[in-house]
């Protein structure tokens, strides 16, 4: 069958039933495929015969990083800084994981455009984040393309504070700023998805959305979707470590923004120059395979601010 809906990745889209004949899918990448379709997340064993001995490289070079006596087990592991961001940069065993090929391949094929990495986070405990989508922060005109992996670099205890999901929530409205009611061209925030939360709230209260814990398993990975809610539990005890990996990533041939500072029906986008953690060279926004210029926001004066806060009643 042809596909109406280049637009539209291919396990987001309401033709996946018949698309999916065409993928020419192994019997687990079938299974990874109808996981994404219907609950927005999939579990398998991260594609690398040396994770093993990368986790353990990571957790030795990062550690002294973040502050954390790591050494005693009666020390409070979430007193220190809780995550490294593209460490990518100067680990190769970071870059090694967010670049490799099979899991590469397997989203390409999934979504049915070239995926590349563009962003890691290390954690050693977990986030405590309340349940959001990746969509606000990282997204993409055609919308949804875009997807988190997440990786367990040790047996998760529940006590840890372990990612949750909700199964299904992938389906929901993708919130906007013209949703909610609020500009986001130019504004300033000390967190980007603090005014969707009440949106995201309500949408688990009509829908009755459930947390359900990902106690992992060291070496297994949790790929979501872009509009799967998620986050991190409640850490019980804090003598415990969950040391962590996300990458995400973006597809090729898109325009890539920041919603939550964007108003998409005006045209004013946040846009983002993502650079491919694979080769190191920054990604062309483009539309049908035509480049975009990237439209840069002029630097606001502190009168200006104070001005902008003032009118949208912050």
């Amino acid at each position: 069958m042809n596909n109406p809906f280049p637009g539209v990745p291919h396990i987001e889209s309401p033709l996946f039933p018949r698309l999916r004949e065409q993928l020419d899918l192994t019997a687990e990448e079938a299974r990874i495929a109808d996981e994404l379709f219907a609950r927005g997340y999939a579990v398998l064993d991260f594609p690398d015969p040396e994770i093993d001995a990368r986790m353990e490289r990571i957790k030795t070079h990062l550690g002294p990083r973040y502050g954390i006596d790591f050494a005693d087990p009666r020390s409070d592991k979430t007193a220190g800084e809780r995550r490294v961001q593209d460490a990518w940069k100067f680990d190769a065993d970071v870059k090694a994981i967010a670049a490799n090929q099979v899991l590469l391949g397997l989203l390409s094929k999934l979504y049915g455009r070239r995926a590349f990495p563009f962003q890691t986070l290390n954690f050693p405990v977990g986030t405590q984040q309340e349940a959001h989508t990746d969509a606000v922060h990282f997204s993409s005109l055609p919308q949804r393309f875009m997807c988190g992996v997440w990786l367990a670099m040790e047996d998760i205890a529940p006590e840890a504070g372990p990612v949750f999901y909700v199964p299904g929530s992938h389906r929901w409205p993708q919130l906007s700023n013209a949703m909610i009611g609020r500009r986001g061209h130019g504004s300033s925030l000390s967190s980007a998805q603090d005014p969707f939360a009440e949106g995201w709230r309500a949408l688990m209260e009509v829908h009755g959305g459930m947390e359900e814990p990902f106690l992992a398993k060291k070496g297994q990975a949790l790929i979501w979707t872009a509009n799967l809610l998620h986050g991190g539990s409640r850490q019980t005890d804090p003598h415990l470590t969950r040391w962590s990996q996300v990458t995400h990533y973006y597809f090729e041939d898109c325009i890539w923004y920041t919603p939550a500072f964007s108003d998409e029906a005006l045209g004013r986008l946040r846009m983002r120059e993502p650079v491919a953690i694979t080769d190191g060279v920054q990604r062309r926004n483009s539309w049908l395979g035509e480049p975009v210029a990237v439209d840069r926001p002029a630097k606001l004066s502190l009168l200006q601010r104070v001005k902008q806060v003032k009118w949208l009643g912050r």
